[in-house]
């Protein structure tokens, strides 16, 4: 059981912020939520373009992480024919990017 005076004792703080620190503190932190927002806004939206009619960009495994598989014209149909010749997950999802597009291969 806490003697008396213990408590109000245990709960006072030993050093009171002056106007002038507080004031401080509050423009620290409105800095601080001003500059978050700023960060935000400035990424915020979608920055990647939709892929082209006749282009092709595939997100597949590789060896380290995801890998993108990507061409147009010519040279996706060369890639969607090179993929369509394994059974592999991999190529599965090239072949599927190449049908989903609608390049002939």
């Amino acid at each position: 059981m806490p003697l008396e005076g213990h408590y109000e004792r245990q709960t006072t703080p030993l050093y009171k912020l002056s106007p002038r620190e507080t004031k401080a503190a509050l423009v620290a932190l409105l800095v601080t939520v001003v500059a978050m927002l700023a960060v935000v806004a400035a990424t915020a939206g979608d920055s990647n373009p939709p892929t082209p009619i006749g282009c092709i960009r595939a997100e597949v495994a590789g060896v380290v992480g995801a890998e993108t598989i990507s061409g147009c014209g010519v040279e996706a149909e060369a890639k969607c024919a090179h993929a369509a010749l394994y059974d592999s997950p991999r190529a599965h999802g090239v072949v599927a990017e190449c049908k989903r597009q609608g390049v002939k291969f």
